[in-house]
């Protein structure tokens, strides 16, 4: 089908509706001009390589003092019901919950100390910008995704930049793959949720030549929008048209998605978790691992996906023993080591985290509440020097005490691994001016 009304709109942060996606056989995407993609492969000097970033937003916020930072010296109103686990690399340990990431801890460093969170509020914003949702500019900060895609372009024209798998959640942030900001929908994530994975292809009946013929009238529209639009935001469909085009005429995408054309022995390591969304979270959905590797492995730069609803006011320790934290260890540490495996560990980062920690305090209701002070999260892959731990916090994992580790700077990690300078680079905004890339955060040092 070919369908030139939008299905979805949403909202950006000054309330300008955008369009979610273009429906071309039930496709979404964004991107660049192929001559503007072929010019920044060029200048970038990496046809012949290809970083990339998978994030995986852990919804609602885990609790570290649980995860990577246990605190068994503290009162048992602080320590919490489970105990570490010695990692492989000696002198490290983890929760007991987590043997699979305990197994190949010489390939990851857990954040003890990450800080920058404004606020107990739940948003995503801060995981996929590095940066808190203030002073924004007019249309907001791009995602990671995003920058990325302005930046670099795919590195084939029928193959997005920036993926989004993130379906849509009950509470809207928790739902999101990280908002293309200022940089436009040209820039936004393309989000084959749902039956539109199934449409990455042309329908029967159409011809290339004759989808060919009916995207004039569909240019035409798209280019009257971008004239009204006072704030240049619908600028760039045409590439988005181009890009979608390019897909339907290739199967490279589509086939990226089939994990039939993995083998039984890798799909049952990743496991299949629950495809179905979690509360007002997101699914727990372990086919997501493992169809983040085989995006990068066929083009993308930056893979987005979420993962539960970690907000646990009540019954914190029966909710990661029982729904949570066995399948995302299964999932993530399936993740890393098969990257690993096949000669992406160097190429292909990782990082997990939510968007503050949790109270070390054990409420009434043996939960954790939102607290913004500190929180945690782990990084690998990307030629990072792994087997290690960064930062620490107080007694009761209440305050970061060595190293803070601020979201931004390891965004700055992140664009650094990727070859792109995070203090010298820019991006320009909806009023001309440039943007650097993270807001006066450095590459940690550690990790380079």
């Amino acid at each position: 089908m070919l369908n030139l009304s939008e299905k979805k709109t949403y909202q950006l942060c000054d309330g300008i509706a955008r369009r979610d996606f273009l429906q071309v056989g039930g496709l979404a995407m964004g991107g660049l001009t192929l001559p503007q993609l072929l010019q920044a492969e060029a200048q970038a000097g990496i046809k012949n390589s290809h970083k990339a970033v998978i994030m995986i937003y852990m919804v609602g916020a885990p609790p570290h003092q649980d995860m990577y930072d246990l605190k068994m010296d503290a009162p048992s109103e602080i320590r919490g019901e489970f105990h570490p686990i010695e990692t492989n690399v000696p002198g490290i340990q983890i929760s007991e919950l987590m043997p699979g990431i305990a197994s190949i801890m010489d390939k990851c460093v857990p954040l003890r100390s990450v800080v920058g969170s404004p606020n107990g509020s739940h948003d995503s914003y801060i995981c996929y910008t590095g940066r808190p949702k203030v002073n924004e500019p007019q249309g907001g900060w791009p995602s990671m995704g995003a920058v990325v895609s302005e930046l670099r372009g795919p590195t084939r024209p029928d193959v997005p930049p920036f993926i989004g798998l993130a379906p849509d959640a009950g509470h809207p942030p928790y739902g999101s793959p990280g908002l293309p900001g200022f940089l436009g929908i040209a820039n936004a994530a393309f989000r084959p949720s749902g039956p539109a994975a199934k449409d990455m292809v042309l329908n029967g009946g159409i011809s290339v030549d004759r989808l060919n013929k009916r995207t004039s009238l569909m240019k035409q529209f798209d280019q009257f929008r971008g004239h009204v639009d006072k704030y240049k935001l619908y600028e760039g469909l045409d590439a988005v048209t181009d890009q979608a085009l390019g897909i339907l005429t290739s199967s490279r995408l589509a086939e990226a998605f089939d994990l039939s054309q993995e083998s039984e022995e890798t799909r049952q390591r990743y496991g299949k978790g629950n495809p179905n969304r979690y509360g007002d979270g997101a699914p727990r959905n372990l086919e997501h691992f493992l169809t983040a590797r085989r995006l990068v492995e066929a083009g993308a730069r930056v893979v987005t996906l979420n993962f539960g609803r970690w907000d646990f006011h009540s019954s914190n320790f029966s909710e990661l023993k029982n729904t949570h934290l066995p399948w995302f260890d299964q999932g993530l540490s399936a993740l890393i080591a098969d990257l690993h495996e096949r000669g992406l560990g160097d190429d292909v980062a990782v990082i997990a985290w939510g968007e503050f920690g949790r109270t070390p305090r054990i409420n009434k209701n043996a939960g954790r509440d939102h607290w913004p002070q500190v929180g945690g999260g782990l990084i690998a892959g990307g030629g990072i020097t792994a087997g290690q731990v960064i930062g620490s916090t107080d007694r009761l994992g209440a305050e970061a005490v060595d190293r803070p580790v601020h979201f931004g700077e390891v965004h700055a990690t992140l664009y650094h691994q990727m070859g792109l300078n995070p203090n010298q680079t820019t991006v320009t905004d909806l009023t001309g001016r440039p943007q650097y890339l993270v807001d006066r955060h450095e590459p940690m040092r550690e990790l380079i």
